[in-house]
């Protein structure tokens, strides 16, 4: 029997218990026939305020996210979709490969991550240089900067904004995630990415490639792009950057 309403997908959405922005950007992009079905990865300890506290997150990320697939399953979902980017950077491209390997295998469904997201979209976008913007350790910054060099992409500028816990990522102001934009953008950047799916970046980064003049990567409009064009889906959107609108 087919969806009432996921006619054409239904996809089940992995995030973090803590996060309040990737929910409302995905229904804020959603396309007639594609349901997104959200279960949450519990964090018990939210504290980011160093390098040993990030990697515990991650640590507690790994324990609970077969738990929140075996949930969404019981959706009969045709696809999942990672709601979070640290761990899909973790460890560079390798480190990317084998979690998304994970996730398949145990799931028996296909994953879209937000690292293979915003590696597709470079390459598209012919970008050999970046800039990106974070909301990271230093530790979590390193593990961007290692997956964008092995594949072929210089970082010449990394803004980790440090983000004392995982409910404050969704605390930084427009004017913070503005002033970020100019910065990196000033190392001379072929393209900006910004990552951390609770970052509220969505609307900024469709505004800021009119005046920065290059395409700026908001990770949740490139995740959300990779899952629907994985799955023949081409809706354009607008608002949502050029990803959506052009690709």
């Amino acid at each position: 029997m087919t969806d009432a309403l996921g006619w054409r997908r239904k996809f089940g959405v992995l995030a973090p218990s803590t996060n309040t922005i990737v929910e409302p950007d995905f229904y804020r992009m959603a396309v007639p026939g594609v349901t997104s079905h959200f279960s949450r990865i519990h964090i018990r300890d939210q504290d980011l305020s160093n390098n040993a506290k990030m990697e515990a997150l991650l640590i507690q990320i790994r324990e609970e996210i077969l738990h929140a697939i075996d949930r969404v399953k019981t959706a009969e979902v045709d696809y999942l979709v990672m709601g979070m980017s640290a761990e899909t950077f973790w460890g560079g491209m390798e480190g990317n490969r084998q979690f998304v390997k994970r996730l398949e295998d145990y799931s028996g469904l296909k994953v879209a991550s937000g690292a293979e997201a915003c590696e597709r979209a470079l390459h598209l976008f012919k970008a050999k240089t970046v800039g990106v913007i974070t909301p990271y350790q230093a530790i979590g910054d390193e593990n961007v900067i290692k997956f964008f060099s092995d594949i072929g992409v210089e970082v010449k500028f990394i803004k980790g904004l440090k983000c004392p816990t995982a409910v404050s990522i969704a605390h930084v102001s427009e004017d913070e995630l503005r002033a970020a934009l100019i910065e990196v953008d000033a190392a001379g950047v072929d393209a900006i990415v910004q990552a951390g799916t609770n970052l509220s970046m969505l609307r900024l980064a469709d505004e800021a490639e009119r005046w920065l003049n290059k395409p700026v990567i908001a990770i949740n409009a490139a995740t959300w792009w990779y899952a629907l064009r994985e799955n023949d889906i081409h809706d354009r959107i607008e608002g949502c950057g050029r990803l959506l609108r052009e690709f």
